[in-house]
């Protein structure tokens, strides 16, 4: 019988903390009007920055958010609730880890983007958002034959402060 009252007596506590929806996509606290958002390509102010960099940086962005988050991609800016373009400010590769005989064993590219977010709904906004981002390689390694890896790693590491940004409260 005891047993059966700790039952009872639980069972209200149990029910009471349960989820009312389970869902995979988080939904964060996005303004429920925001249904759309536009990426103008990036602009590219960084020297030494290889040529297809804006453009790949901009469709890794729009890939992230529509894969992250609820909002639509929509081509035509003027009409979008979200738009997000940007300025590539720095692109370096500098040595780190000096060993004897100013010698470095690893190198460090370190890319910064700088975002203007434009809200339009529900009233007009702007948000500024600059990621600085790195990833280490060994010095001994041709930048050439990793370049391509390592920018991807930066650029997952970038439109993640963006969605972040995006989903956080304003």
């Amino acid at each position: 019988m005891r047993t059966f009252t700790v039952f009872i007596f639980t069972l209200p506590l149990i029910f009471g903390c349960w989820p009312s929806s389970v869902s995979f996509m988080d939904k964060g606290s996005m303004p429920e009007e925001w249904k759309t958002f536009s990426v103008i390509t990036l602009d590219n102010n960084a020297p030494n920055t290889p040529l297809s960099y804006a453009t790949s940086i901009s469709e890794k962005v729009k890939d992230g958010i529509q894969n992250n988050t609820r909002l639509l991609l929509n081509s035509n800016s003027d009409s979008a609730e979200v738009i997000i373009e940007g300025v590539i400010t720095n692109y370096v590769i500098s040595p780190i880890a000096l060993l004897d005989g100013d010698n470095a064993s690893q190198n460090r590219l370190s890319i910064s983007v700088k975002f203007a977010i434009f809200i339009t709904k529900p009233e007009d906004n702007k948000i500024t958002i600059t990621s600085t981002r790195f990833v280490d390689y060994d010095s001994n390694t041709d930048l050439g034959t990793v370049e391509g890896d390592l920018l991807e790693e930066v650029n997952d590491q970038i439109v993640q402060d963006v969605i972040n940004k995006l989903l956080s409260n304003w």
